[in-house]
């Protein structure tokens, strides 16, 4: 089996995101070839110009279907007018909006959440990550509660490891906080707030952004806390990339977090509320202090989000669309013969 991958390609620190690339390389664990087509420029006519690029890069390759990561690369693949079958993955905001203060989403991603429900008659099958995404979509029976996995390999325990490697006080204890500070939605005014109020000199919170997931690794396995603060999510990856590396953590309640988290002790789930997640916060910090890791990977084995396991009912989906699609496989190949 052969599949295209079609992702935004306008990060300026990797081509395709870290955690698409994760879930390509599982999928190549499984013996499915994978190969991905960026998605460059923004705006109507950067998608249209990547929809031309598509098209043409698609009769000169071919592959089983499609895989599209984001309701905007969907349409890209769907204008691309090549008669393959599509398989959507939504992401979070494209689902549920762009979310700059607790239930407040911003005025343009309206606009993204319609083109989300317009994508869906020409796709035939949808992915979304947890159930929360599940209110966008209106095609349910070609819907699939998947979340996306944790390379278990690659998020191993290794505690303490990289302290001195990432400059970290040997006296202080530290908050990690993965994301883009100018991020409304990531919210890290409230990780900077409850630090204020927990009032303990002897705790710095860290902001670590852009960074690949082999360092992202290495904070993990450092930092005595991780928080997560968002105000929307789907199925946040790094929260179940800190519990693989039995990193102690304080999360809102956002996606699925609570679920993933289970009730695993050093994982707390918090609302908004500043003085709440500072109590959290310290439940954290007194943890990682008396009892040090958790038993958060156990927690994602338990609930089979490992990569591996992911990668297998992926595998499934896309058999299924293969097999309820004959007329778009055959088609799809004799467009392109007829081309060439």
């Amino acid at each position: 089996m052969k599949i295209l991958f079609v992702a935004s390609g306008n990060s300026e620190y990797y081509d395709v995101a870290p955690f698409i690339r994760s879930q390509g390389e599982s999928l190549s664990a499984q013996g499915v070839e994978v190969e991905y087509f960026p998605v460059l420029g923004k705006g109507v006519m950067g998608y249209l110009q990547s929809a031309r690029r598509l098209r043409r890069f698609l009769k000169e390759n071919e592959f089983d279907l499609v895989h599209a990561h984001y309701s905007l690369c969907g349409w890209v693949a769907v204008l691309a007018f090549i008669k393959m079958p599509i398989v959507l993955s939504l992401m979070g905001d494209d689902a549920l909006g762009t979310f700059f203060d607790r239930d407040k989403i911003s005025f343009t991603s309206c606009f993204l959440m319609g083109l989300t429900r317009g994508v869906q008659p020409f796709v035939q099958a949808i992915i979304y990550k947890s159930a929360n995404l599940e209110t966008s979509i209106w095609r349910k029976n070609i819907a699939h509660l998947l979340p996306n996995g944790v390379r278990l390999a690659q998020f191993r325990f290794q505690p303490g490891a990289y302290r001195e490697e990432l400059g970290l006080s040997p006296d202080k204890k530290h908050i990690l906080f993965l994301g883009d500070p100018a991020d409304l939605n990531k919210n890290i005014q409230l990780a900077q707030s409850a630090l204020a109020l927990l009032n303990r000199p002897d705790v710095e919170l860290v902001n670590v952004y852009k960074a690949g997931h082999d360092t992202v690794v290495k904070y993990l396995n450092s930092v005595d806390v991780f928080v997560l603060c968002s105000f929307s999510e789907g199925s946040p990856n790094v929260v179940k990339e800190a519990m693989a590396c039995g990193c102690p953590l304080v999360a809102t309640d956002v996606g699925d977090v609570a679920w993933v988290l289970g009730g695993t002790p050093g994982c707390f789930v918090s609302s908004h509320d500043v003085q709440e997640f500072t109590e959290k916060l310290a439940g954290a910090l007194d943890f990682a202090e008396k009892t040090g890791r958790t038993e958060g990977r156990e927690r994602i084995l338990a609930l089979g989000l490992d990569a591996a396991h992911i990668a297998k009912q992926l595998v499934n989906i896309y058999h299924n669309v293969l097999k309820t699609n004959p007329e778009l496989c055959v088609e799809s190949q004799e467009s392109l013969h007829q081309t060439r």
